[in-house]
């Protein structure tokens, strides 16, 4: 249905995405540290079903009015290219203040409502959002059709990735909270990183696209 070397190439791209602190990767390590173990993998499994459903909504929909007009294609990479980059200035002027994030204690949550709280995270994630309506439907082989199920196999991609990445963001933070919480630098790190990755992809965003 689609080469190997598209699917390696977008499979790249959603581990650099995934791999930057976001607002889930933040939520999760937040449960991990005030919650433990449990806490986070039942979030990421929330977050990841929010995340797909984002997925099957681009898959039946907005996918298929950006694959049929060029122009809602260019002005929605571009609005996302901008909103990544944006994400990442902000991510780098505000690093000093992730330290917020591992400071609070929280009290214990049912399974069931941490899970909840885990989708709605996930399925109003901006920046995965961003991802699916501008990024995805660029690693679509028109000419292979079959382009929702493409689009589906694609986002199950980048939801594995996602658990195995936001898996490991909570199990490290659980297994390792005094470590992160008695060092801002570390934390500021971390956001820095993050920040100057989401602005590089933001601009590979921007200056790549379809060729029609």
């Amino acid at each position: 249905m689609m080469s190997a070397d598209r699917l390696l190439a977008f499979a790249a791209v959603s581990f650099l995405l995934i791999l930057v602190p976001g607002p889930s990767v933040l939520f999760v390590i937040g449960r991990a540290l005030a919650q433990g173990r449990r806490a986070a993998l039942t979030t990421v499994a929330g977050n990841t079903l929010g995340a797909y459903l984002l997925v099957v909504a681009v898959a039946f929909g907005v996918g298929s009015v950006v694959e049929r007009s060029v122009v809602v294609f260019t002005v929605l990479k571009l609005a996302g290219a901008a909103y990544l980059v944006y994400l990442g200035v902000k991510a780098w002027r505000e690093r000093g203040g992730l330290q917020a994030t591992f400071a609070g204690a929280g009290t214990p949550r049912g399974g069931l409502r941490t899970f909840w709280e885990g989708f709605t995270v996930g399925v109003s994630n901006p920046k995965t959002i961003v991802f699916f309506g501008a990024v995805l439907p660029q690693f679509v082989d028109r000419g292979q059709g079959h382009v929702t199920g493409q689009m589906l196999i694609l986002g199950l991609v980048f939801n594995l990735i996602a658990i195995v990445s936001d898996g490991t963001w909570g199990l490290v933070a659980s297994g390792a909270r005094n470590w992160f919480a008695r060092s801002p630098r570390r934390l500021s790190l971390i956001g820095g990183v993050g920040g100057l990755t989401l602005i590089g992809l933001g601009v590979t965003v921007a200056v790549t696209g379809r060729k029609d």
